[in-house]
């Protein structure tokens, strides 16, 4: 192969890489503005649903609270060392962390 279409197709080849960088470029600018308006979509909560998702909250919390409570009481470890294991007596780490919710 001639020097002289060497240059040529490694200059089309530059130009087809050139075109791609640019679609790239545009794609990537789409995906940018899209999560800057998901952005400020999620940031544009009412107080009154701020309220809500902080009522749901509490009624998870305390659900939650009452559910690890009914389990120490049928018996059963809710600390990180034996979650879930029966247990003989108070543990003090469940105890504990019964105290700290």
């Amino acid at each position: 192969m001639k020097l002289t279409e060497r240059l040529i197709k490694l200059e089309e080849q530059h130009q087809a890489l050139q075109e791609e960088l640019t679609a790239v470029k545009m794609m990537a600018y789409a995906l940018e503005e899209e999560n800057e308006r998901l952005r400020r979509l999620l940031c544009s909560y009412t107080d009154e649903d701020k309220a809500q998702i902080e009522n749901n909250v509490k009624k998870i919390q305390g659900s939650g609270y009452e559910n690890l409570v009914k389990l120490y009481e049928e018996g059963f470890h809710i600390c990180h060392l034996h979650f879930g294991q029966a247990r003989q007596g108070d543990c003090i780490f469940c105890m504990g962390f019964l105290s700290k919710l």
